[in-house]
């Protein structure tokens, strides 16, 4: 199975969703970035964070573009040829011949543009021969609300499966509009919410994520 983590926004959990989903897909699990912005060749991405937390080593980054931006504008600026959504899809088939599972962090929003003709996560997605399904990372807060709807309705529209939302972060200290979110998210979005990844836990040692990290989901 081929789990897509996309979200509502940027900045907003995704990296540590994938790492937690990692730890809960067992052994046979591969991650895929296919596009990684705002990093020097020689600096850590995202997917480094993935590794570091949940202690997967089968991480395949796609594309490194310098400067923290969409991909697609990213690649403009650097001069870089991107990948097509095609190409994307045909190397994360061939891992989910290898793999039990395949996780794949999108980049952004869904859809935020991946190659030059401007596809997106969505539009990778079809190009898959592989099963495969959606989890959104959500916001918690006011806002969001909106925000989920319009990602969760871009994929229905295109008939994409959904398996359900994951807050990215969760304070030690809801607020009411997120104490009522946790009930509004799901009847707003029409799937339901999946986990929630307590604030801060992307700063915690491996063991401690590792041990925890089945707990935040249903």
């Amino acid at each position: 199975m081929i789990t897509f983590v996309t979200g509502t926004d940027t900045d907003i959990g995704k990296t540590v969703v994938t790492a937690a989903l990692a730890v809960c897909a067992g052994d046979s699990v591969a991650v895929v970035k296919p596009a990684q912005t705002g990093v020097a060749p020689d600096e850590p991405g995202d997917l480094a964070e993935v590794g570091r937390l949940s202690g997967v080593t089968a991480l395949h980054e796609g594309v490194r573009l310098p400067e923290p931006l969409a991909p697609t504008t990213a690649a403009r600026r650097a001069g870089i040829v991107l990948p097509s959504v095609e190409e994307y899809a045909a190397s994360i088939d061939d891992l989910a011949r290898t793999y039990d599972t395949v996780l794949v962090e999108g980049a952004g929003g869904l859809l935020v543009g991946l190659d030059a003709d401007g596809n997106n996560l969505a539009d990778l997605a079809e190009h898959l021969t592989s099963p495969f399904r959606f989890v959104v990372v959500t916001r918690a807060g006011l806002g969001t609300l909106n925000h989920t709807g319009l990602t969760v309705e871009a994929l229905r529209t295109r008939e994409l499966p959904v398996e359900g939302l994951v807050i990215g972060s969760w304070p030690d200290d809801p607020d009411l509009a997120e104490r009522c979110n946790l009930e509004d998210l799901p009847a707003t979005a029409g799937v339901p919410l999946i986990g929630r990844i307590p604030s801060g836990v992307g700063a915690w040692p491996r063991d401690k994520f590792r041990s925890t990290a089945p707990s935040w989901f249903e």
